[in-house]
């Protein structure tokens, strides 16, 4: 039998059958919509697990690479006083406590006790350990282990951080692995900000219907696991406004990270990623770098309040900023302690003590700054530069050792300013200057001021600056005279009478001395010391321009032309190079390539260059050189151009030096060496206009500035290869000779022997004896310098 439908007059179907239409065509276009949902939805959600796969990885490829300075060694017999060492542990962030506690000590007069951490050097790993160290006289007088391990030969301390160099993005993040965090700083995160953080699927969907409930009934609570603000931060980007389409993103984020690592890897993600602070343009991220920022401690230093106060920001990092609005950070800071004391992460007695603490912060920002030393860490890229593309060496979590020594750098910047203040004159352009500081032991740069206003960027004077190097040569004209010792020794006679110099085609050069006079006839020691021109430039063209451009391209790469003007400094040099060259002098003799990088590591620790090769002993000749040059820059301090260091107190150093000044007073420099550093330093404008300074006057007083807070040993000369013997004329003689005066000499060149002659020729000699020990045989030695009229205009 055939079906008849139901339909009304007109043929329509009837109600029921309509229904049932629009059901099927409901379920057709659920199913559909679903067809298309998951069409889209699988693509997408592989796109985004593409996304997880290439950005979660990189949370850690932003890390910044860190500069640092060198840590310091304590040693028996270092010379260091108690006022420097604190200077050092300030700078790397120790803090003062007990001494018990890594990062902390304690000082009792000269006795000192120094917990320090553990780190990673050019040559490994350091262990963090406890000593004592006893500090007198000036010198550190013993170092044991206070674990009684005993007497220690040297114990080096975690080095200062002393810049930041980043990637694209102005974040301050250092790496840390989970073990390295303190136990409660991550548990108490879990119990402030997710407590089901270890069962949940990245989502936490009671949490959710927690967080609806209580919105719906006025009160506001977010629901976002930590690992939904890892999506957030880390994948999604802080600071934007919130959209369904973005939470639909961070949802699936969450999921799909929860699927695909580790809690662990997640959890160490979030300790590095998470926000925490701003300061200016750069954004504090992960509780290490943000335990510098508002503690100014490393984050194994934290205290339980501390930690709290961490965890309690992570809501809201401006709303809740310590420094701005001390009282909400207070109330937020307590509210974690109470979750920490009801998971039971800490006893009631700790509760109450630390219900009861201070903030902790500092007044100011931790050592964060990403750079607050450009000059030094200028030098730093430079030298990098050929190893390490600039694309490479930021944001690439490495670590780049250097050799600065935070209390130097603090006293050269400190020099720089106060000695220019004082020197500032209406009358001419505002002073600037250049230095460098090195260790001449090793070669290691320890210090650099390329401006005034030390953290200024831009042009470093130390590095950049080209200028007339003047007397600052003249020690290297002498050299080359002294390496021929059958010819010349300090004791020989030279003539400092006026001097014309055929140039060719014509043209004639005359110098003359800064004072107007000629001197006649001088010991050689003695022209060096008081800077004569004349007698230099006799000298200079008899060992010849051409030795002497040489010798200055061998010992530190300077090009220069080897014209006569040559002898006198005409030559554009910086205040780098001239260290370089005057390394050779103030290490004895040493090839000693100046460097301000030790070593870089890696991420892990591992030593990917090293840069701090010990150099090769001088050769016996030149060590000799080197020696008697030193001697006769020893009594350009005692006698000389640079008698004013004796009469500021610096006599105990036993420093020589050489003082430098250009043609018309335009480049004020100074070169000076004791028994552990060297500066050079340069004083003028950049409009190069005169200044009126010479050597001693201008850059002297910042060396003097220096050294007289510098510890630093005094300057002993060995007597290897060198015969020290009394003179009289041209001869050797007796001691007690009345005018003799005491020359080192090339062992085996020494003058014949003569007996003592009468009392009236010995009082004929010129120059030295009884008249120099009183300062009577010189007249103004602070202006006996060293500028001498330009030469003809291609001579220049």
């Amino acid at each position: 039998m055939a079906i008849d439908y139901d339909e009304d007059e007109d043929g329509a179907p009837a109600d029921g059958d309509e229904t049932g239409q629009w059901k099927r065509r409901l379920v057709t276009w659920s199913l559909a919509a679903m067809g298309l949902g998951l069409g889209f939805l699988i693509p997408y959600t592989l796109y985004l697990n593409h996304q997880v796969t290439e950005r979660f990885g990189r949370l850690q490829w932003q890390i910044p690479t860190r500069v640092y300075a060198r840590p310091l060694a304590l040693r028996p017999g270092l010379v260091l006083d108690s006022r420097t060492l604190k200077t050092e542990l300030d700078a790397a962030g120790y803090h003062e406590g007990d001494g018990s506690r890594e990062g902390s000590y304690a000082q009792n007069g000269g006795r000192w006790r120094i917990s320090s951490r553990g780190f990673n050097d050019v040559d490994g790993a350091v262990p963090a350990r406890r000593i004592e160290a006893v500090v007198s006289g000036g010198r550190v007088a013993s170092v044991r282990d206070v674990a009684g391990k005993g007497k220690l030969q040297v114990a080096r301390l975690d080095p200062a951080r002393i810049a930041t160099l980043y990637g694209q993005k102005q974040e301050e993040r250092r790496l840390v692995r989970i073990e390295e965090v303190p136990e409660l700083l991550v548990t108490g995160l879990q119990a402030v900000e997710d407590r089901d953080f270890n069962h949940h699927i990245g989502i936490d969907f009671s949490g959710m219907l927690r967080a609806a409930f209580k919105t719906a009934t006025g009160t506001k609570q977010g629901a976002s696991t930590l690992t939904q603000q890892l999506a957030r931060s880390g994948l999604l980007g802080i600071g934007k406004e919130q959209t369904l389409s973005r939470k639909f993103n961070e949802i699936l984020y969450a999921l799909i990270i929860d699927a695909r690592y580790e809690k662990r890897d997640i959890l160490e993600a979030y300790l590095n990623q998470v926000y925490l602070g701003q300061r200016g343009s750069q954004a504090i991220h992960g509780v290490a770098a943000a335990s510098e920022f508002w503690f100014g401690r490393d984050l194994r230093d934290l205290s339980t309040e501390q930690m709290a106060l961490l965890v309690g920001i992570v809501r809201g990092p401006s709303w809740y900023d310590p420094r701005r609005n001390p009282e909400r950070a207070l109330e937020r800071r307590n509210f974690a302690l109470g979750e920490f004391r009801e998971t039971n992460l800490i006893d009631e007695k700790e509760y109450q003590r630390a219900l009861k603490a201070p903030l902790g912060i500092t007044e100011v920002p931790g050592s964060l700054a990403p750079n607050r030393f450009p000059a030094y860490v200028d030098l730093v890229r430079r030298q990098l530069a050929r190893d390490y593309p600039a694309d490479q060496l930021v944001g690439a979590g490495l670590s780049v050792m250097t050799g600065m020594s935070p209390s130097a750098q603090a006293l050269a910047e400190g020099a720089v300013a106060r000695t220019l203040k004082s020197l500032d004159n209406k009358r001419r352009p505002p002073l600037q200057a250049g230095l460098v500081v090195t260790d001449v032991h090793n070669g290691e740069v320890i210090a650099v001021v390329g401006s005034r206003v030390y953290s200024e960027h831009g042009f470093n004077r130390a590095v950049e600056a080209q200028r007339p190097v003047g007397s600052l040569l003249k020690p290297f004209v002498y050299l080359l005279a002294l390496a021929t010792p059958d010819r010349y020794s300090l004791a020989s006679y030279v003539d400092d009478s006026p001097v014309t110099v055929d140039l060719g085609r014509g043209k004639k050069w005359s110098p003359g001395n800064s004072d107007g006079r000629s001197h006649g006839s001088v010991r050689l020691i003695d022209a060096l010391a008081m800077s004569y021109n004349q007698a230099t430039v006799r000298v200079g063209m008899k060992v010849a321009p051409e030795r002497i451009a040489d010798l200055i391209r061998t010992l530190a790469g300077i090009q220069a032309e080897p014209r006569p003007s040559l002898i006198l400094g005409a030559l554009d040099q910086s205040p780098y190079a001239m260290a370089q060259l005057y390394q050779f002098l103030a290490s004895g003799g040493q090839i000693q390539p100046l460097h301000a990088v030790r070593g870089v590591l890696d991420a892990n620790g591992r030593a990917l260059n090293r840069y701090d090769t010990k150099p090769a002993p001088a050769q016996e000749g030149d060590a000799i050189a080197a020696r008697l040059i030193t001697i006769a820059g020893q009594q350009t301090v005692t006698s000389g151009t640079a008698a004013q260091l004796v009469r500021d107190g610096l006599g105990r150093l036993n420093a020589a030096g050489k003082t430098g000044t250009s043609n018309d007073g335009r480049d004020s420099w100074f070169a000076g060496w004791t028994g552990d550093h060297l500066a050079v330093i340069w004083v003028g404008n950049d409009q190069n206009k005169e200044t009126g300074l010479y050597g001693a006057t201008g850059a002297m007083r910042v060396w003097s500035a220096i050294f007289s807070r510098l510890p630093s040993a005094s300057l002993q000369m060995g007597d290897k290869g060198v015969d020290w013997q009394w003179v009289v004329g041209s001869n050797t003689t007796d001691a007690d000779c009345a005018g003799a005066r005491r020359f080192a000499f090339v062992a085996g060149f020494a003058p014949q022997y003569a007996p003592c002659p009468m009392q009236a020729e010995a009082q004929e000699e010129q120059g030295g004896g009884w008249r120099d020990w009183f300062g009577l045989g010189r007249k103004d030695d602070d202006k006996q310098d060293d500028a001498a009229p330009p030469p003809p205009p291609d001579q220049q």
